[in-house]
């Protein structure tokens, strides 16, 4: 059996295993492979309406797509790896296989499956909706070909060659940075476009003729052409994609045989925090000592903030431009990025996975919990209370309304109260298992997304019901309800700290196993 065809069966009984899990897991990789097909069907169809559209619009169009499509296989691998063990070549060394016939393995790997289908259906409606010409159509078969080709092998060297560093903690916070700046960047042009400051079909022509003499623009034109001009350009693509996959086998080569550098020793030093100064010693300090290590250290901690004030922060350029410059604005988005901080905590014994043996056996009854979460929830406000006020203070001066910046604050205060509430409930009501560190951007252990979902989903629900008491007037003008705010939020989160504790101390075998779950 050859070995493209060896791999091949190998990723199809491996998917096919899916269906021998339990029911959790069965659901997933169903919901998995329509997900897959509403795309590939959504994708061929929008692909192809291009032939509707000029053939400048539409030439930019595909241009614009290929790019992204080339910039997607480049960037999520990178969020994938830990999760993934065939982006990690350090899990293929002890392979008894050749390079190039491993090289030749992880390609038929990578190609096998759902979600690349779906990526090859969707770029063959470039196909239909671009060509124009027999050449063209003659020219894109092949042009397709290659531009997939290209994706896959882009994605395999860049995961091969920063495969050392994405093991180690450094390298980790490094993509979780830089994959959030990408996030915020891709807001630009939708930014500029709201902020009046060009004609979108301008900015469409521009940006497709910086990219037109790119690999991906230039098999776009080549279906476009269908001369020999778009010979020249599949050809010297294809030569382009070789030299690429050479390289990835020379950097599969040296990966395989370097060794790891994260396992080697770090220094201990011993620290007195934050906690220790303001605290008295006991397990409330503890904790709070525990969760700002976490946040401070874990790549997933850093990844949730981030997130929170990115977002917070392009919302605000975006709509301080096309909503009305009123008071309701700043409130909003202060509690907007209340509720995503505050959706850090709807899992809160996830990140301690079989750990949490350790402090079920120190809290020990019902108050020793209630004190667990308190501190986490202290812990989070320490962090939480400033960033909000800074959304606030920025927000009310980018809408020109500076007197709506003090009911932003309180009012983004108490959304954090009730979120914290809130998110007490969920962690012992729906809690699963958080994978290992490796990756930053791990949600759930395999089988367990649809739980994780509904834990998301839930509490943002439950959230938005509760915070209305104080914020619908607030939108009406009452805003001195807002100094009412932060004493409801603290109310709103004893409560659901007392709820949790109670229910969580009630159900610790089951709160432990489900934490637990093997990544």
């Amino acid at each position: 059996m050859t070995t493209v065809a060896l791999f091949a069966q190998l990723k199809l009984r491996l998917m096919a295993g899916n269906l021998r899990g339990d029911l959790q897991r069965k659901l997933g990789f169903v919901f998995t492979l329509l997900a897959a097909a509403g795309l590939a069907v959504l994708g061929f169809f929008l692909m192809s309406l291009l032939r509707l559209a000029p053939p400048d619009i539409a030439a930019s169009l595909v241009i614009m797509a290929f790019a992204a499509f080339l910039f997607g296989w480049m960037v999520v691998p990178l969020m994938a790896f830990g999760l993934d063990d065939t982006l990690d070549p350090a899990k293929l060394s002890l392979f008894p296989l050749g390079t190039r016939r491993l090289a030749i393995g992880l390609f038929t790997a990578s190609v096998t499956g759902a979600w690349p289908a779906a990526m090859l259906i969707v770029t063959f409606g470039a196909l239909v909706g671009l060509a124009s010409s027999a050449g063209g159509w003659l020219l894109g078969v092949p042009a397709v070909l290659v531009q997939f080709a290209l994706c896959v092998v882009a994605s395999r060297l860049i995961t091969t060659a920063l495969s050392s560093a994405l093991r180690t903690r450094r390298g980790r916070d490094v993509l979780a940075v830089a994959a959030l700046l990408v996030v915020l960047l891709a807001q630009l042009p939708n930014l500029l476009m709201n902020g009046g400051f060009g004609d979108p079909t301008t900015m469409l022509h521009a940006m497709a003729g910086v990219l037109r003499w790119s690999p991906p623009g230039m098999l776009a034109h080549a279906i476009a052409d269908g001369g020999l001009i778009g010979l020249a350009e599949v050809v010297l693509v294809a030569l382009f994609t070789v030299a690429l996959a050479w390289l990835w086998i020379k950097a599969l080569a040296r990966a395989l045989v370097t060794p790891d550098v994260s396992t080697q020793a770090a220094s201990v030093r011993r620290e007195i925090g934050l906690a220790d100064r303001f605290l008295p010693d006991g397990p409330l300090a503890a904790v709070v000592t525990k969760e700002l290590k976490y946040i401070r250290r874990d790549p997933r901690y850093r990844v949730g903030w981030f997130s929170a004030i990115l977002v917070t922060v392009v919302l605000s350029f975006s709509l301080t431009r096309t909503a009305g410059s009123g008071a309701g604005l700043p409130i909003t988005l202060s509690c907007m990025g209340a509720l995503m901080i505050a959706l850090q905590s709807i899992n809160a014994f996830g990140i301690d996975g079989r750990s949490l043996w350790m402090n079920a056996v120190a809290f020990g009854s019902e108050r020793g919990l209630k004190v667990d979460l308190a501190g986490r929830h202290l812990a989070n406000a320490l962090i939480a209370v400033p960033v909000i006020a800074v959304i606030a203070v920025v927000t009310g001066l980018l809408t020109g309304q500076p007197g709506a910046i003090v009911p932003g604050m309180l009012t983004g205060w108490g959304a954090l109260g009730v979120g914290l509430g809130v998110g007490s409930v969920t962690s012992v009501v729906l809690p699963y298992t958080a994978p290992e560190r490796m990756n930053a951007f791990s949600g759930a252990a395999p089988g367990q997304g649809g739980l994780a979902f509904a834990s998301a989903m839930g509490a943002t629900v439950g959230i938005g019901l509760l915070v209305l008491p104080f914020v619908v007037p607030l939108l009406f003008g009452l805003l001195w309800v807002s100094a009412l705010a932060p004493l409801y939020g603290l109310l709103a989160e004893v409560l659901g700290r007392r709820l949790a504790a109670r229910i969580g101390f009630a159900r610790t075998p089951e709160l432990l196993a489900a934490v637990s779950k093997p990544t």
